[in-house]
């Protein structure tokens, strides 16, 4: 583990800009930049087209070390390269700490939760990330009802995937989202702190992860697990809502920063000049960057 990395996720401020749109969700986010299905006659010239947003993002002046820690990265993108090198490594040179996305997709919905497929190949990629300067992955299920043995399962599985990514020498982000749309959002936030709760104490000092999660409806519900000592930094995902609304919600939660995906890149398109473009990426950094750092507590 690159100790360096290590404490500047661990202490540093800012938030971690998450670049790893994949698979089916990556003709969306093309389409919201303003490139729809007609202008790409298959996978691979899609995920050109997807590299090259993501270059045009991570090479912007607005995309810095000063106020963004790290960028999560999916596999295609760690695999391209930037200037001359790799993805990752070209963001380790800018001081932006590279993760890799390393699930494959959700199961379908089954007792109100989606756990993850099979991650087929999990060893050799873990393998080829860290070689490229990796330093920690993340992996997301889905959960929509408060059912508290599901909720248990989702949480376990993150865990028992989470160990062996420890093992492989990286820093798992834990990512059990809770949609934003659900009924039984607090209740359910409840039974996925606890959850989480015990399976971190069951980790070895030694062991360290991150956790994602969705901007609790009562402020300041995952304080506890911030402060657990496995726990490097617990980071939100915008789960929707807009760059606004996330942002307000972020600030009532003293411990938590961005982690932010579509709230990050919903005002930038295809067509924009380089200036329109940098300054639309400017003003997102700017303004997630102060939800995470400058809290109404």
């Amino acid at each position: 583990m690159n100790q360096e990395q290590f404490e500047k996720v661990k202490n540093g401020k800012g938030f971690i800009a998450a670049l790893d749109q994949s698979g089916g969700s990556t003709p969306k986010a093309l389409k919201d930049y303003g490139i729809d299905e007609s202008q790409y006659s298959n996978e691979d010239e899609m995920f050109t087209l997807v590299h090259e947003m993501r270059t045009r993002i991570v090479t912007s002046p607005a995309f810095t070390s000063e106020k963004i820690l790290g960028a999560i990265l999916f596999e295609q993108t760690m695999d391209r390269e930037v200037e001359g090198k790799y993805t990752s490594e070209y963001l380790a040179d800018k001081g932006v700490v590279p993760f890799l996305k390393v699930d494959k997709g959700l199961a379908e919905e089954k007792n109100g939760v989606q756990l993850m497929k099979v991650i087929p190949g999990l060893d050799e990629l873990l393998q080829r990330a860290k070689s490229r300067g990796v330093f920690g992955t993340k992996m997301r299920s889905n959960i929509l009802e408060a059912n508290k043995d599901a909720i248990a399962e989702v949480v376990q599985q993150q865990f028992e995937i989470g160990k062996q990514i420890i093992e492989a020498g990286l820093v798992p982000i834990i990512e059990p989202e809770v949609n934003i749309n659900s009924n039984d959002k607090a209740e359910i936030e409840d039974i996925l702190k606890e959850e989480i709760a015990k399976e971190l104490d069951k980790l070895e000092d030694n062991q360290f992860v991150m956790l994602k999660l969705t901007i609790p409806t009562n402020p300041n519900q995952y304080e506890t697990l911030s402060e657990h000592p496995n726990v490097v930094r617990v980071v939100a995902l915008s789960g929707g809502y807009s760059r606004e609304k996330a942002n307000e919600l972020l600030k009532e939660n003293n411990s938590l920063i961005a982690s932010f995906s579509r709230a990050l890149v919903t005002d930038l398109f295809a067509d924009q000049s380089a200036e329109t473009f940098d300054s639309h990426l400017q003003d997102a950094v700017d303004s997630i960057y102060d939800a995470s750092v400058n809290k109404n507590i």
